[in-house]
This record gives structure tokens, sequence and C-alpha cells, in this order.
């Protein structure tokens, strides 16, 4: 005899947010908190780079505002995103009494947000945490939407949540301490909004690359608006990357695979110029995309001063390729542009499946152009 027993949960849940930008923002964070609050307390969690330029300032100013908090912070470095920083980013929250009516601050690059949002998702079953971006990468990219995640041996964030912050705050002025290599590397998925979705957003940027290179305040601000709308309309759209949301993947698939070859050593951004060099080349091959326009993508990824070739056997790419988590039933998918400014789609679906033996002759092709 089997008894059949119906658990039903219909849940609707708000998880909506605000993402404020404003130059001078960050010394605004505590008073706002204070007269907005998200927890009894906040857990400042930061890296070794960010630490004294930013995060004892921040720290300072909830004291001065009476809000309780503290400093956390770990080793700068793709390498600390693993389980074993998990494991020591809790033991830290515990032994400073951070509770469930608590929060995290995830105060620094793509990194720190990624961890400390993962660690926020799975800490006492999750607690709220607020984004608050110190590079341009992430000021565009990667504070937006609720990505979380570790890396492992065998590829990035194949440990992940997704899990969206309470509030995120973007203070361009932050840039202005940041390395000349680490700005230029963060352009690159500036320019991918531009070539997925925003075709006046790109010209913009080739109207104005020197402004933006000499980080231009009323330059900067129009580009990381800019980004940050097309970013938040993709992901009220799609929150779970079901279909549209994979368009924000353009050049990712490669890229993934290129910093993997590199030990993780390869910053992210140029990684993702490079792979979308690949990517528009796989979309013109299979006459999606006009070779005029994919020529025209890279002249701007070169005036941006960004690499569009790294070293690489074809073998071992595609072997790297498929430890990526947009594989889907053991097939390469990658995203297309049609045009600048509009991505291919085939039956409605952005992802489009591509055979190991075409992609390899593309790859070689693309090597030949070297």
């Amino acid at each position: 005899m089997v008894e059949r027993l119906h658990l039903a949960l219909k849940e609707v849940v708000d998880e909506s947010y605000d993402i404020l930008v404003g130059y001078g923002l960050l010394d605004r964070i505590p008073s706002d908190l204070k007269e907005n609050p998200i927890g009894n307390k906040y857990a400042i969690i930061t890296d070794s780079s960010i630490r004294g330029l930013y995060g004892e300032r921040l720290l300072e100013g909830f004291r001065e505002e009476g809000v309780s908090a503290c400093l956390i912070d770990f080793p700068a470095g793709e390498g600390s995103k693993s389980l074993d920083m998990v494991g020591y980013l809790v033991g830290r929250l515990l032994r400073e009494g951070v509770d469930r009516k608590s929060a995290i601050i995830a105060l620094g690059g793509g990194v720190v947000g990624d961890l400390s949002g993962f660690v926020a998702s799975v800490y006492m079953r999750g607690i709220p945490y607020i984004q608050v971006p110190t590079t341009l990468l992430s000021q565009v990219d990667s504070s937006i939407g609720g990505k979380t995640g570790v890396d492992t041996v065998d590829g990035k964030n194949l440990i992940g949540s997704f899990y969206q912050p309470k509030r995120v705050y973007i203070d361009p002025s932050l840039l202005e301490s940041l390395p000349e290599r680490e700005f230029i590397s963060g352009l690159s998925e500036v320019v991918k909004y531009g070539v997925i979705c925003d075709r006046s957003l790109f010209d913009y940027l080739e109207s104005n690359v020197e402004r933006i290179k000499r980080r231009d305040r009323e330059a900067l601000f129009h580009i990381i608006r800019a980004s940050c709308i097309i970013k938040k309309r993709i992901v009220e759209e799609d929150p779970r990357e079901e279909n549209k949301r994979a368009i924000l993947n353009y050049g990712h698939t490669p890229a993934h695979a290129l910093e993997r070859l590199s030990g993780y050593k390869c910053p992210h951004g140029e990684a993702v110029s490079v792979g979308m060099r690949i990517s528009g080349w796989v979309a013109v091959r299979l006459g999606f995309w006009s070779v005029d326009e994919w020529a025209r993508q890279n002249r701007l990824l070169e005036m941006f001063g960004l690499p569009l070739k790294m070293e690489f056997s074809v073998d071992d790419l595609i072997r790297a390729l498929y430890y990526d988590k947009k594989i889907e039933g053991g097939k390469i998918m990658f995203v297309l542009p049609r045009r600048i400014g509009e991505m291919a789609s085939i039956n409605g679906r952005y992802k489009i499946p591509i055979s190991e033996d075409d992609l390899r002759r593309f790859l070689v092709e693309i090597r030949g152009m070297d």
C-alpha cells in the first residue's frame, strides 16, 4: 500500500532591490543603512588589497553613525574563491557574533562579490548581503544579478547559487585607485553590453575612447549607468538564466576556458576580450554576423588596449570548454551576435550548439590570422 501525501508550496518572493550609482556614495553608506537598515549588524567582507584602501574607512563610518559593524578580510586574488575560504569566512563570522538578523557587505571586485554572496547564501541558511563593487568589471556586471559562487580545480563558479543582494552601491570614484590594467580589463564587459544589446552604447564607446581611458567622470558615469540598466533589464526578464540572460555570457565560453588554461592568472576581462573575438568569428562563420561588424568590434577592443589573442593549443582549449557550466547534453553552447546591439536566436533560444568539428575548424582559422 502506498499513500501519496502532497506538500503544497507556492511562494511568491519579491527579490527586488535598488542599485544606487553616484560619486561619493561610499561615505554615505553607513548613514543610508542607519536610516534604511538591512541588518542589525554589518560584516564587511573584503580582500587584503581593499581593506586599507576602503574597508577601514567604511568601518569607521559605521562607528561614527553608531551602527554595529566588523571588518573581515582574506588574501586578494582568484585563488581565494574556494570552499576552504568559505569555511574560513564562516568561522570568522561566527566569532564576530554575526547572526541571522545581520547582513554581509561585499566590498571589493568580482572575487569578493562572488565569494561573499555565496557565503551569505549558505551562512545560517541565508542572511542578507549588500554589494559595494570597487572595480569597473564588478560595477557594470558581477555585482548585479545575484550570481554567486566559488571555483574548483575543474573550473570557475562550478559551486554556487542564485542569491540576490538586498542593495547595490556603485561609487565610480572608487575606480580612481584602480590599477590601469584592471581598469582597462573591465572595459571588455562594457563593450560586450554594446554588442549584445545597445548599439547606441557601442557608438558612444567608439566616440569617447580617450575620455573613458582617462577616466573622465561624466563619461564613466554614462557607461556605468548604461551598463547597469542593460544588466537590470535582462535579469528582470530572466533572473535564473533560463534563456535571455545567457546573452550576458557573450565571449565567456572561450574566456573561461582560457582562464582555466592560464591557471587563472589571466585577468577575466582580458580573457573576455579574446573570447569575444573567438565567439564573434564563430558567429561570422555560421552566417549570423557580418565580418565587417566583427572587425568593428575588434577595433574597439584594440582601441581600449584590450588583447585579441592569447597563446593556446586548439586541443587544450576544446578540452577546457567541456568543463564549462554552459555545456548542455554534452554540446558546447555559444551565444552569438546577429548585429551590433542584437543577439542571434534559433527557435527563440539564445544558446546555440556548436559541433566540436566546426569549432575546431574555426579555432584553427583564428589561429591562422594571428
